[in-house]
């Protein structure tokens, strides 16, 4: 007899406005305690010192994090220059310091470098595994730690303001894996000084945006006066970008016992209405308004990858 899962089977997204001082995985761990549900997992790493957009999946929206994880992210953060540090944000150690501070027409000459694919080598305090630990493990431990560069794409790079001398505000848009922390790290050198990142909120993840994001305070006041539509987002908010393919009620029970589905029979009559999806193509298969599967159109069947029960 299998064992009883903890908790309650609670299924959907919460996008938390992550405070600052909170590891993401303390987060997430926060907003599973809060709703007592059975499954949790969160869209993407936010460093303690940062803020904002952590999408957390509870039950089956688990099973959509890694569309999360591959989607665009935003962030405004602010660089100090003068002072490079040990992690690259305010919580390391002073390691190097510069009397130079760039001017403005100085800075906005520099960001067209750094946008679109750019070689990035991530910072030594971050998640990579080097032979089966984390750097950051390594760098804690005062081991040597050697990062290869990778290829990163950044869609936009722009100075908004302008505080002092001392500091000047970024918005960036990027792909999968790009780290704030290096971008101000490695635009700091590129001015001739040294620089380090002092805030730093994220304003989107993927079809996640700050404006629809709750703090924990308020997901613990809505949880006792408000029905989780007001604070739970369905399963397929996070597969916005996916396309939607209708099925009947057979085609649909087809897949959530992970059979295939035909599109067309052997006589050539379409029995799906796949559009203009390519062979190879995921899609999110939907049967009277809910999400049932995520799938791959292979040929002339639509294959389950992952059964959605919501």
């Amino acid at each position: 007899m299998g064992r009883r899962k903890r908790g309650r089977p609670v299924t959907g997204w919460i996008v938390l406005d992550k405070p600052a001082g909170l590891t993401s995985t303390r987060a997430t761990s926060k907003v599973r305690a809060m709703l007592d549900a059975q499954r949790a997992g969160h869209g993407g790493t936010l460093d303690p010192l940062a803020t904002g957009v952590l999408p957390i999946a509870l039950g089956e929206a688990t099973k959509t994090v890694s569309y999360v994880l591959d989607g665009s992210k935003s962030y405004r953060f602010t660089v100090r220059f003068g002072e490079a540090r040990s992690t690259d944000d305010a919580e390391g150690a002073v390691t190097d310091t510069s009397d130079r501070r760039p001017a403005d027409e100085d800075i906005a000459a520099a960001l067209p470098g750094f946008t679109g694919a750019i070689e990035q080598t991530p910072p030594a305090y971050s998640a990579i595994h080097i032979d089966g630990r984390r750097a950051y493990d390594l760098a804690r431990a005062d081991r040597q730690v050697v990062i290869a560069p990778r290829t990163v794409h950044v869609d936009a790079f722009a100075l908004v303001a302008r505080p002092d001398a001392d500091h000047a505000v970024f918005e960036v848009s990027c792909g999968k894996g790009t780290y704030m922390r290096a971008l101000a790290r490695d635009l700091s050198l590129r001015l001739g000084t040294v620089g380090h990142i002092a805030a730093l909120r994220r304003t989107r993840c993927g079809p996640f945006t700050e404006e629809g994001a709750i703090s924990l305070d308020s997901l613990a006041t809505l949880m006792h006066s408000a029905p989780p539509s007001e604070y739970l987002l369905a399963v397929e908010t996070a597969l916005d970008d996916i396309p939607a393919l209708a099925l009947n009620a057979t085609q649909a029970d087809h897949l959530r016992h992970g059979r295939p589905v035909r599109v067309r029979g052997e006589e050539g009559r379409r029995f799906v209405e796949t559009g203009s999806l390519d062979d190879g193509a995921v899609l999110c298969a939907m049967a009277e308004g809910r999400a049932v599967a995520l799938a791959r159109l292979v040929g002339d069947e639509i294959r389950p990858m992952r059964v959605l029960n919501v």
